[in-house]
């Protein structure tokens, strides 16, 4: 496989992080549009985007854009594309997601059931088959079409990459690994600063958190669709990206991390997800109540996801809840706080209005990333000798 574009979704709004990301792995950007960012890569950009991105929910391998008004054009846009270039005589292949935008076909079952014939008709005239026996490795295709623009592309990841591994046991309202990792990457916090969830749920803020902090690939302990396309990618680039992750971790740094809860069964399954992730060594989880939140540091960070209140009855007790956070929050001297909330009143309650505030579309819940920013530390004297 020679130079490919890729096509790498996210949350909406957080398409920045993605890119940063994306760079920093040392890829060419092609484009950034709402909710994906597309870059030039290989094979072995295709291993290290699904085993390294923390923000990116899936990679695709872009095989063409076209524009389709009608069916037909659907049809005929779908049959032109080198689909002989990517799946083998024995794929398995369908078209798992088909999502429109403001554009002319809207019906994703439609859309998915022509697009197979489509495809079906291609790789008869380029294979000389009538039928294709599809028990051999599995090519799930995805189709986005916005303002009747069709982009196709090939899921290399197959489960979304916010399942990391680590997270068996989760709570009511979890936050996702990919969205969590993001937020934390929005601040500045790094790893010699102390970061406390009060609300931790299943520990997923704090075990981003350490995995970041002891530089542990998010995808190394998982599998991928494409480690079967050994047409496209030899098993040698998923090697080499699985040794170059397990050469940069760090397990042995020192962190402070701590999450708070006042659930023991939410504080029980943080702490068997970080075993599974690795970190529960660099984590203290604790069951205690936010009005009780205290830390004799300065200069420390609160990253978090206080409940919304989606139910009447928990909705009532927000008031209450957000003011004792508040409350908590002015006692520790020096501190930043970031949450992530759909609660309208949350700045009223908390006390404080936020010095920056971004519109986070948590699936289909718009929430709100208070960023309430704390003094920046001194920079440290040298030590004399």
């Amino acid at each position: 496989m020679g130079k490919i574009e890729l096509i790498v979704p996210c949350h909406f709004g957080l398409e920045s992080v993605l890119k940063r990301e994306i760079t920093d792995l040392g890829y060419e950007i092609s484009s950034v549009e709402d909710g994906r960012v597309c870059f030039w890569g290989d094979a072995q950009a295709v291993c290290a985007a699904n085993i390294f991105l923390r923000t990116a929910e899936r990679v695709l391998i872009k095989v063409g854009t076209f524009r389709a008004e009608s069916f037909d054009e659907l049809f005929e846009g779908t049959k032109n594309l080198p689909w002989e270039d990517y799946m083998t005589r024995d794929g398995k292949f369908w078209v798992t997601k088909a999502a429109s935008v403001k554009s002319k076909l809207f019906s994703p079952s439609d859309i998915q059931s022509i697009m197979k014939k489509a495809i079906v008709e291609r790789l008869k005239s380029r294979y000389k088959m009538e039928w294709f026996p599809e028990d051999g490795a599995a090519y799930p295709i995805r189709v986005f079409l916005m303002k009747d623009i069709v982009t196709v592309g090939i899921d290399t990841s197959g489960v979304s990459l916010h399942k990391r591994g680590y997270r068996q046991m989760t709570v009511k309202a979890p936050i996702t690994e990919t969205l969590a990792a993001a937020l934390i990457m929005l601040t500045p916090w790094k790893r010699d600063r102390i970061l406390v969830d009060p609300f931790c749920g299943s520990g997923t803020f704090a075990i981003e958190a350490a995995m970041m902090a002891a530089k542990i690939a998010p995808g190394m302990n998982r599998s991928f669709t494409a480690e079967a396309w050994e047409n496209l990618i030899p098993k040698k680039a998923w090697y080499d990206a699985v040794d170059a992750a397990n050469d940069l971790a760090d397990r042995d740094v020192e962190v402070d991390i701590q999450g708070y809860d006042i659930d023991p069964a939410a504080l029980r399954a943080a702490r068997q997800n970080a075993r599974d992730a690795e970190v529960d060594h660099l984590i203290h989880f604790q069951e205690r109540a936010v009005k009780d939140l205290r830390h004799p540091k300065k200069y420390g960070f609160i990253i978090t996801n206080p409940p919304y209140g989606e139910r009447l009855e928990e909705k009532e007790a927000l008031p209450g809840l957000y003011r004792e956070f508040g409350e908590s929050f002015r006692m520790l001297d020096s501190w930043s706080a970031y949450m992530i909330t759909s609660y309208e009143d949350a700045q009223r309650y908390f006390g404080r209005q936020a010095d920056k505030n971004r519109k986070i579309y948590n699936g289909m819940l718009k929430t709100y990333f208070y960023q309430f920013l704390g003094p920046k530390p001194p920079k440290r004297a040298r030590e004399k000798e």
